[in-house]
């Protein structure tokens, strides 16, 4: 691979597979969270928690990058107080996992969701019987039940990182070896005479790696199943 593609191309494709892992890491304890409270919870701005979480989906990712580069940057209200602690997320490879994180979100939050409204809540209420504190129940009881909901929404976060284009170009930018990733470096080939070729040599990359995560979260999410079967 190292004759087929430039230094550039290589870089491009790790920063994207850096960004994808940290943005499914970083997404996962609060997807979790905030798909619980939408399954199982009845409050007072709960359909407002959950047009917010969905609300990346529908809005441009233009303009999410935008209010993140708003919020995060050198300039904003967040970004200012984290740089006193040296944690920069604008223009940085940091900010691209954060844009990431941000809009693979709504599909983790909605797979695992999915996933725990669909376990049995009388397995649940058994273990509490016998004593076991609610986390020791969701531990044991709740969270291996939900595991192909999990795997699923963690490879649907990931692949949605590897083909983010709109929000990490509009936070972090286009910058070569820092925040250039796959989709960055497409569009940057697109906009040069004779830059086809290795365009459409990055697009297949892409789309193998999409299809391989696509494949593996099916892969998972079967496999998982059948031990909760005990097949």
């Amino acid at each position: 691979m190292d004759g087929w593609l430039t230094p550039e191309e290589l870089t491009a494709i790790r920063i994207s597979l850096r960004v994808a892992v940290w943005a499914t890491l970083a997404a996962l304890p609060p997807g979790l969270l905030v798909a619980w409270l939408l399954a199982r919870r009845r409050f007072p701005g709960r359909l407002l928690l959950d047009g917010l979480v969905h609300l990346p989906l529908v809005l441009p990712p233009v303009v999410t990058g935008y209010v993140l580069l708003l919020l995060f940057g050198r300039k904003g209200p967040v970004g200012a107080f984290l740089a006193d602690f040296g944690i920069v997320f604008a223009f940085d490879w940091t900010g691209a996992a954060l844009a990431c994180g941000v809009m693979g979100f709504p599909l983790m939050v909605r797979a695992m969701r999915l996933s725990l409204e669909a376990v049995d809540r009388r397995l649940e209420d058994a273990a509490a019987t016998l004593g076991a504190p609610p986390p020791l129940v969701f531990l044991t009881v709740t969270l291996p039940l939900m595991l192909p909901g999990v795997l699923a929404g963690a490879i649907l976060c990931f692949a949605k990182a590897l083909g983010e284009f709109g929000a990490t170009i509009t936070f972090v930018s286009n910058i070569p070896g820092v925040t250039q990733t796959l989709p960055s470096a497409i569009y940057t080939y697109t906009q040069v005479p004779g830059g086809d070729a290795n365009a459409l040599r990055l697009s297949l990359i892409a789309a193998v790696i999409a299809i391989l995560a696509l494949v593996a979260s099916e892969w998972l999410s079967r496999r998982a199943q059948r031990r909760l079967e005990g097949v």
